[in-house]
């Protein structure tokens, strides 16, 4: 199973035996706790042991599903053991090629292995496809509000705005977009609404959250925007919109009271 570049692989035997250069023993993990370790610390040591993988540049890990003689569910741990391999594939900037979930239990091991393989698919089928995730920006500026001309289909006027990066909140990504795309900064940045209607962008299922913010200065046409505006709010209605631009932007001149 790969995951951008990541072989995830299921293997029945002790990690020490898989042939990784990181092999995260049941033991060695047992040896730091006290006792069996809860959810939070047990995910929290397989984290570690990827994370060494990656400061080091190592091309495999081995992690040890932990707990599994002991009572744990083999589908608890592999899912467990499967969203921390995922999570670092996911980031694309490691050099491991290899992560190997190891399980020697032979009793649980084919509910383990159907549980990772079910996970790691279901990841990849269905959600990796979105919904995904965008941001916009109403900036208001003395003279009116900041729109940009799109250089890429769906065109029209549109708000600043674009995808969230992962690993990125909400408002690090309409600031990073706002910068990019006009070369402003926002100020009094403030939440107004989230617009999920599936059928709002051609192109795919995303979900976007626009935020209201002020900021100061001429907008200049950066990234992807063919060119920055300043437009006034009585003209919004009568312009072409991408996206559901349009009504973003009318419902909140009419929740501000600058139009009727």
């Amino acid at each position: 199973m790969n995951v951008r570049g990541v072989q995830i692989m299921v293997l029945r035997a002790p990690a020490e035996s898989a042939g990784a250069d990181l092999a995260v023993t049941e033991q060695e993990i047992l040896s730091q706790a006290d006792g069996l370790p809860p959810e939070a610390r047990l995910r929290s040591a397989y984290a570690a042991g990827l994370v060494e993988g990656v400061v080091r540049k190592l091309e495999s890990v081995a992690l040890e599903a932990v707990g599994i003689s002991r009572g744990v569910s083999p589908v608890i741990s592999a899912k467990i053991l499967a969203q921390e391999a995922i999570r670092v594939a996911r980031t694309g900037d490691a050099s491991l090629t290899r992560v190997i979930l190891c399980c020697p239990d032979e009793k649980a091991f084919r509910s383990f292995e159907k549980t990772i393989r079910g996970y790691v698919r279901h990841f990849l089928d269905a959600l990796i496809w979105g919904p995904f995730v965008t941001v916009d920006a109403i900036i208001e500026v003395e003279s009116g509000v900041v729109l940009i001309e799109r250089s890429n289909p769906p065109l029209g006027f549109a708000l600043p705005g674009g995808f969230v990066d992962y690993g990125e909140s909400l408002e690090e990504a309409v600031v990073r977009e706002a910068r990019e795309e006009t070369g402003l900064e926002l100020k009094d940045l403030e939440q107004f609404h989230t617009y999920s209607d599936p059928r709002r962008d051609p192109r795919f299922h995303t979900i976007t959250t626009v935020f209201h913010a002020r900021a100061e200065g001429a907008p200049r046409a950066g990234d992807d925007a063919a060119a920055a505006r300043v437009v006034p709010v009585s003209e919004i209605p009568g312009l072409s919109f991408a996206f559901d631009h349009r009504q973003v932007l009318l419902e909140w001149a009419k929740k501000r009271g600058a139009l009727p």
